[in-house]
């Protein structure tokens, strides 16, 4: 059996700082960031990757869509009130909440769209969490004109289904 990979690495590309590659166990795949690049300080809202070394939480996925991607990160299917708060007012600031779907949520997982259909929320602002200090950097898919995220590291769901399968329970995504 091969030995499962704890190393993720993302570079912003020279040519855009929107553009990157995603780097594991010597195969590089095209990414998206953050409208703002990579940068080592980081608000909510401002479009920034952060520069960081961010633990691989999970795997949140939309069973409804695809079928489960196997892989050694704790696993959770996303369903219709699950959301994520960036509110920075809020005591659940940057963690997973319930929402009933005709209540307004601040993220969304369950989206009309596939960008959330694969999620792996990383470590950033959990441990201790810091008001306003950026929530809900995930690694998810991008969209398919390729536009640049929020602040997340984005692939296609084909990435996804090569590398999850190979990566340990303990694997950390790297952006430098």
């Amino acid at each position: 059996m091969k030995r499962k990979i704890d190393l993720i690495r993302v570079q912003a590309s020279p040519l855009s700082p929107s553009r990157g590659r995603l780097t594991v166990g010597g195969i590089s795949y095209p990414c998206v960031l953050g409208r703002s690049g990579i940068a080592t300080t980081k608000r909510e809202g401002d479009g920034v990757t952060p520069r960081a070394v961010l633990p691989l939480r999970g795997l949140f996925q939309r069973l409804d869509r695809a079928p489960r991607i196997r892989c050694d990160l704790p696993f959770r299917a996303i369903g219709p009130e699950d959301a994520w708060c960036d509110d920075v007012g809020d005591r659940r600031y940057n963690r997973l909440i319930r929402r009933p779907r005709e209540q307004n949520a601040e993220e969304r997982l369950a989206r009309g769209d596939r960008l959330y259909d694969v999620i792996v929320p990383l470590g950033w602002n959990d441990a201790p969490i810091v008001k306003g200090k950026g929530s809900a950097i995930f690694w998810h898919v991008c969209r398919e004109n390729g536009t640049p995220t929020a602040g997340c590291v984005a692939v296609t769901p084909e990435v996804f289904r090569k590398v999850l399968p190979r990566l340990s329970r303990h694997a950390v995504m790297v952006v430098t």
